[in-house]
């Protein structure tokens, strides 16, 4: 039985670990496709982005995007303007073949699916502990487990995440990368190395547990109404993404912070000449009132949703379904061991 009573078998940790990578791969897959085209509509609506480096995120792991010289690396320099998403679509397609669809594919694997497989994994044991030691009627259990998991995967990760933007933004050879690491941690510090950090957990915190503690909340529901225990892949899907759609509309101001502020961090290490100090967070958050009002801080939402919410769901979805199957074979296992 699992840690809800609720007549489950349980699933191993490499089985959550399986299951949540799993899950990253194929999100990926289906989900990179309009990371593509948002990227591409963002950097024709904003000139400012050629020849830098920025985050985009669908809710569960970040994607860094590097244009050189007007074009997204890795991809064909494009001429002519988009009108919207579905031309967007078309003209990529035409122009580059499909395979264009899915450029900067690689890399982001190698990033998101350990970081996904440490946070769904993480969350999951301290769902479980939280459980067992509070009880299942404690409605804080998801949000707080959500935010410790996403604290602990982003700062796992943060070291990969960074090695990785500099070998993207200068084109280093790994005997470069090797002296450029060891010259900043010999003058700042082993802390170094998690520069960009505090902007990142600022939005990825709030919005893991605001996400779980509304996924958990839509799945009792639902299986309540349906008559059921265990969540079915439609329910999972849909409440992944009802869940990721209201936490990624209320975190949307964070995002647009840790865009900007990331953005400056890099800028400054990838531009030796410049002098100027990265602004705070509340330093950037004034200024972007001051420039487009409260509304820019809600710059974005619709490309935002319509990546979030499907990310989301094929996430959770998938990585439920991983579970559900593992319990039945464990189960199986188990009647034919006795």
């Amino acid at each position: 039985m699992d840690s809800n009573g609720n007549g489950l078998y349980s699933v191993t940790t490499s089985q959550q670990a399986f299951s949540s990578c799993c899950g990253a791969v194929i999100t990926s897959l289906l989900v990179t496709p309009l990371d593509v085209v948002k990227v591409r509509l963002q950097v024709q609506s904003n000139p400012s982005l050629k020849g830098k480096c920025f985050v985009d995120s669908d809710g569960l792991m970040d994607r860094v995007c590097v244009y050189e010289n007007g074009t997204s690396k890795g991809s064909h320099k494009a001429s002519g303007q988009f009108t919207g998403m579905r031309d967007a679509f078309v003209k990529i397609v035409q122009r580059e073949g499909v395979k264009a669809l899915w450029s900067g594919l690689p890399p982001s694997l190698a990033v998101s699916v350990p970081t996904t497989v440490i946070y769904f994994t993480c969350y999951d044991q301290l769902r479980d502990a939280f459980i067992s030691k509070l009880g299942e009627d404690n409605d804080y259990i998801p949000l707080i487990a959500g935010g410790i998991a996403r604290l602990c995967s982003a700062t796992v990760i943060s070291p990969v995440e960074l090695i990785r933007i500099r070998m993207q933004s200068r084109r280093l050879t790994y005997k470069q990368l090797h002296a450029c690491i060891t010259s900043n941690v010999s003058k700042d510090g082993w802390l170094s190395l998690w520069k960009g950090w505090g902007p990142s957990v600022l939005r990825d915190v709030p919005f893991s547990g605001i996400y779980w503690c509304n996924y958990e909340y839509f799945k009792k529901r639902l299986c309540k109404r349906s008559g059921i225990h265990e969540a079915t892949f439609l329910i999972s899907f849909s409440s992944g993404a009802a869940a990721g759609s209201i936490a990624a509309l209320l975190t949307l101001p964070f995002d647009v912070v840790k865009t900007h502020k990331q953005t400056e961090i890099w800028e400054s290490e990838t531009t030796p000449t410049s002098q100027k100090k990265p602004a705070t967070i509340w330093e950037v958050m004034k200024r972007i009132v001051a420039e487009n009002g409260f509304t820019g801080l809600y710059a974005g939402i619709v490309p935002r949703l319509t990546k979030v919410a499907p990310a989301c769901a094929i996430m959770i979805s998938t990585y439920e379904y991983g579970k559900s199957f593992f319990r039945k074979l464990n189960k199986e296992r188990d009647m034919k061991n006795r």
